[in-house]
């Protein structure tokens, strides 16, 4: 397994998260996977909207809450966009065939990805979106953690 390295970024509003999506795009290769945790309205869908831009889909990017999945084919590689919310037992996950996306051409974004963690690969982009609490800041603060392999420059992601 190859190591991995961890970096924290505070983005103020919704735009820097978005921006911090599209950053990190720049480093995706095909066959990635993008695990992002969070509560609701931690900003994981305007994140996803950022990777989207950043892999220049053209295709409008809505969460996938009640589909599950959303096929974009618009962009320099396909994105998968996966939403675990309304799954609440492993057995729903594994349903949804997750080895034929993670092994195609293309880009897996999951949200919700703590519902389906243990069938996740250990070499997946780990995103932790943590609103900060009122007290430490504006409203819309959050703390992004993004654990990525070890041969991808993530010190160069950016807000």
């Amino acid at each position: 397994m190859m190591p991995l390295r961890t970096v924290e970024i505070l983005t103020a509003n919704g735009e820097e998260t978005f921006r911090t999506g599209e950053s990190l795009a720049l480093l995706l290769r095909r066959g990635d996977i993008i695990a992002l945790f969070g509560n609701l309205g931690s900003g994981k869908t305007v994140f996803t909207k950022g990777i989207c831009r950043g892999l220049h889909v053209t295709d409008v990017v809505t969460s996938p809450t009640f589909t599950l999945i959303q096929e974009y084919y618009s962009g320099r590689l396909p994105v998968y966009h996966f939403d675990f919310y309304r799954l609440t037992a492993l057995e729903d996950i594994e349903l949804l065939d997750l080895d034929y996306y993670f092994y195609a051409d293309g880009i897996s974004v999951i949200e919700w990805a703590d519902r389906g963690e243990p069938l996740l690969p250990p070499s997946m982009f780990r995103i932790e979106l943590n609103r900060l609490p009122e007290n430490q800041g504006e409203f819309n603060m959050r703390r992004l953690t993004i654990t990525g392999p070890s041969d991808r420059p993530i010190e160069r992601i950016t807000a």
